[in-house]
């Protein structure tokens, strides 16, 4: 007899002889009979999915906004049967279904889109405005896949709320705002996330890949993604009229010969072996061809791994701006540290485990390895506060999209673009087939 005949034949007898397949198979087994029962579930379930994830893109809402759809997000998981409490830490909820003994597992959703103009095209795009911090109007789009993460997730609550047979511990759903200004999950904890709620003895999440071909998902053990920091720096000068520049201490000039310096710190004081980045991303001063001004502003993103080459590099930054200002006899730079979001780093053993049941899911040739990047993640805060953490990447764009970029010789659109758009109904059914499985073997009766 087949394998997948077996698997079948063994899910009916569980559901007439009201016996878990799980005592009669091993793990892979089980995992590839729960595979079977999803995708049946998904073949009448999808459409409404996608109806939900249309919704949810055309109705986006900037970082610390997320109110509409984080109660959009809550009625859905209120219908699934679980119990949803509203504004934590800002908009954020928590949806919790208890089923007997076992361990409580956590599923991630971010909430929040960017303030980025679509141009994709789509029958289904986003026309919502914002008003940005500078004045500025802008659109709104959900330009980094959130809307996938959050239909994936209402998927995954539909079903396992439906076959509560097949596990057995506390499910926990969170809806975390403001991840794309690094934020939510630090102000989910510090309103007390795990002490309201139970603290999760796992955490998975799940983030959109446009390199990546749907059906397929991408995991990075270790390290995933990277410590982020956002430096501003005022260098301080002595204006004065252009034509008199020895009566000035000229903040620009000073500017450019601190934005060389910077480029030594990773080439010369940082390991070869450690991966750092230090961008200036934005220059401002001056106001005429024959003015020079007081002073000039700085920008940068700073990327690291480890905690010591993190501290090494802010270190440097703030050492090297005094000591160009010095070398200029300039006032002391005023310098700020902001935005700051962890590394991200899987769990090891977890991350094992996980990838065994994508593997058994999926097939080990849509389970790739995936080097780290230079983004950030503040996922990564619910692995500082104690709980073994796994984020993997999906898949969504399909294989002939994929294949034409490559014909015309361009890369896919990214994330945060402006024509990014994932496949959803190929994206909806790997994401929720990957997370269900994965949540089934953690929390196996």
């Amino acid at each position: 007899m087949n394998f997948p005949v077996r698997c079948f034949l063994l899910l009916l007898l569980s559901m007439f002889a009201g016996v878990c397949p799980r005592a009669m198979l091993s793990t892979p087994q089980c995992i590839a009979a729960d595979t079977l029962e999803v995708k049946a579930w998904l073949d009448n379930a999808l459409p409404d999915l996608l109806e939900v994830y249309q919704y949810l893109h055309v109705h986006p809402e900037v970082s610390f906004q997320e109110e509409q759809t984080a109660s959009y997000l809550a009625q859905a998981w209120r219908q699934a049967g679980f119990a949803v409490t509203e504004r934590v830490g800002g908009f954020g909820i928590v949806g919790i279904l208890k089923n007997g003994a076992g361990p409580t597992v956590m599923l991630r959703t971010d909430l929040d889109a960017l303030p980025v103009t679509e141009a994709t095209g789509l029958a289904y795009a986003s026309r919502a405005t914002v008003v940005t911090e500078t004045g500025a109007t802008s659109g709104i789009m959900h330009a980094c896949g959130h809307d996938i993460h959050m239909a994936n997730l209402i998927g995954v609550a539909r079903f396992l709320a439906a076959n509560r047979k097949s596990w057995s511990g506390t499910l926990m759903l969170i809806g975390q705002p403001a991840e794309e200004r690094g934020a939510g999950a630090r102000a989910m904890l510090d309103d007390g996330l795990f002490q309201r709620f139970p603290k999760p003895d796992y955490a998975l999440a799940l983030h959109c890949e446009s390199a990546t071909a749907t059906g397929k998902v991408a995991v990075s053990p270790g390290y995933s993604l990277a410590n982020v920091d956002s430096v501003d720096i005022i260098v301080r000068g002595k204006g004065g009229h252009g034509s008199a520049p020895e009566s000035t201490i000229d903040p620009i000039v000073q500017a450019a010969e601190l934005i060389m310096a910077l480029q030594t710190i990773v080439s010369r004081e940082v390991k070869p072996s450690e991966p750092a980045v230090v961008t200036v991303g934005s220059i401002h001063g001056g106001t005429k061809h024959n003015i020079i001004g007081d002073d000039c502003h700085l920008q940068l993103t700073v990327r690291s791994y480890s905690d010591e080459v993190r501290k090494l590099v802010l270190s440097a930054i703030k050492r090297k701006a005094i000591a160009v200002a010095q070398s200029f006899d300039a006032p002391e730079p005023e310098l700020t540290f902001s935005e700051g979001t962890p590394a991200l780093k899987n769990d090891a053993q977890l991350t094992e485990r996980v990838v065994s049941s994508f593997r058994a899911a999926l097939g080990s040739d849509n389970v790739l390895p995936m080097a780290p990047v230079m983004g950030g993640e503040d996922f990564s805060q619910y692995g500082l506060a104690g709980v073994p953490i796994v984020m993997y990447r999906l898949g969504v764009v399909t294989q002939s999209r994929l294949d034409r970029f490559q014909s015309l010789g361009v890369s896919p659109p990214s994330l945060h673009s402006a024509y990014f758009y994932p496949d959803p109904d190929e994206a909806l059914r790997t994401g929720v087939m990957t997370m269900v499985s994965a949540t089934l073997d953690l929390m196996a009766p």
